[in-house]
């Protein structure tokens, strides 16, 4: 495995840095993720017509997954300390594979709760946004921003790439199919990531991508209990107040994103009478324009006051959810102008956010901090995505959410700039 990955980089080493195969393979990974974790939204109304459960009974399958996908974040860092990169990922994606399989035979509401709520929540955590930041702080000394914009950005291409597929599939031939192909999406990526993803550079006998090559080499350390690891950051991480305005603006981005358009975008379009196959459209329109948006804020993240990104992400954003309920009423521009500006925003937050966070916590603490932060923006959207179905069933329809949310939003939005990243904190564990 690292003998082939080491040819390879040979191979490559006059044009290109391994790094960037790294990035690669880490970007399948999370499209991959992200394309799983979207199947749900799709599933929603025809799980909903087969067996009769509730709005509220599927949206807490969601909101069990989506709590569990964010609390996993800093023990899937801890491990990846403890036990190696290659190998956590590798058995989050056989449990991920064999759960997203088992659940075609699901024939109560407490199988959804079990496979797509506990153990489809528990192995994303180790394939998606804290698989992407130990990646970049591992790998990259420069051009951070850049290659975390870029693994965020697999978040809108998996949705641009799996939910119209899905969708049409789910009309035609039934959900039971969707679930089956992406079982073996999942599987597909097993053998490319036994070979290819490298622990370290220095496994490579290589520097980080920037790092000059007369930088003294970081001393390796001992790995530790990886709860020890994940706690021990939290106890340290949580007596700065920086730390808490980034748990909780991430908390909204979570509520406003995954936790409510991500989960219940495609059912809302349907009380307007629009069908799963265009709300699938539009979600994937909104994915493409993410790709754009997210690479975009990650190039800008290197280059300017991360704290003003992020005060005009999450502004835009909820000005976009606060126009939404009236979207639907404009028949040629309503939707599209939504798109526009909910799509380039999406998940924009992600680097400006993880920059902050090597910024404040330093690069060998950063992942596992980071995936704390993580544990909050889902959190939020395990909120969000349980709110949403409940009072979809009490009220009939989504539009307080929608106010809600984008109100959120703004409040975010003034949270970040009281961010002052200007030193590293001192005392957190080293991880290693």
């Amino acid at each position: 495995m690292t003998r082939i990955a080491a040819r390879l980089e040979r191979v490559l080493r006059r044009r290109f840095h391994y790094a960037w195969i790294v990035v690669a393979l880490a970007f399948l990974i999370m499209l991959v993720t992200a394309g799983t974790r979207a199947t749900p939204s799709i599933m929603m109304v025809p799980l909903e017509n087969t067996f009769g459960w509730s709005r509220g009974a599927i949206s807490l399958a969601l909101s069990i997954n989506l709590a569990l996908f964010g609390l996993m974040g800093p023990f899937a860092a801890a491990a990846m300390v403890r036990f190696g990169l290659r190998r956590t990922v590798l058995i989050a994606l056989t449990i991920l594979a064999i759960a997203v399989g088992l659940s075609s035979l699901m024939q109560h509401s407490w199988q959804l709760w079990l496979l797509w709520g506990l153990i489809v929540g528990c192995a994303t955590g180790a394939t998606s946004m804290t698989l992407g930041a130990t990646i970049v702080s591992r790998w990259f000394k420069e051009r951070r921003g850049l290659a975390m914009g870029v693994l965020t950005a697999s978040t809108a291409t998996g949705q641009l790439v799996f939910l119209p597929l899905l969708a049409s599939i789910v009309e035609h031939y039934g959900w039971r199919l969707v679930v089956l192909i992406v079982a073996g999406a999942i599987a597909v990526i097993l053998p490319l990531v036994y070979v290819f993803l490298s622990e370290r550079p220095d496994t490579l006998d290589l520097r980080p991508y920037g790092e000059p090559e007369d930088a003294p080499r970081q001393p390796s350390e001992p790995p530790g209990n990886p709860i020890k690891i994940a706690f021990s950051a939290l106890t340290q991480a949580a007596r700065e107040r920086d730390f808490w305005l980034l748990f909780f603006s991430f908390f909204i981005c979570g509520a406003s994103t995954n936790g409510y358009i991500g989960t219940h975008f495609i059912a809302m379009c349907g009380d307007y009478g629009l069908n799963p196959v265009k709300g699938a459209g539009i979600l994937a329109a909104m994915g493409a324009l993410d790709l754009i948006g997210t690479t975009s804020s990650g190039w800008l993240s290197d280059r300017f006051n991360n704290r003003v990104l992020l005060f005009w992400y999450y502004g835009l954003r909820g000005l976009a959810l606060l126009y939404l309920p009236y979207a639907f009423d404009l028949v040629y521009f309503g939707l599209p102008i939504f798109a526009l500006f909910y799509g380039l925003d999406w998940i924009a937050t992600v680097p400006p956010t993880v920059r902050l966070t090597n910024d404040l916590f330093g690069s060998r603490n950063a992942p596992v901090v980071f995936g704390w932060i993580v544990a909050g923006h889902q959190l939020g959207a395990a909120f969000a995505a349980l709110v949403a179905g409940v009072l979809r069933n009490s009220m009939g329809s989504y539009t307080l959410t929608t106010m809600a949310a984008g109100g959120l939003c703004i409040v975010a939005a003034l949270m970040v700039l009281r961010i002052n990243p200007r030193e590293q904190r001192s005392g957190l564990p080293q991880a290693t």
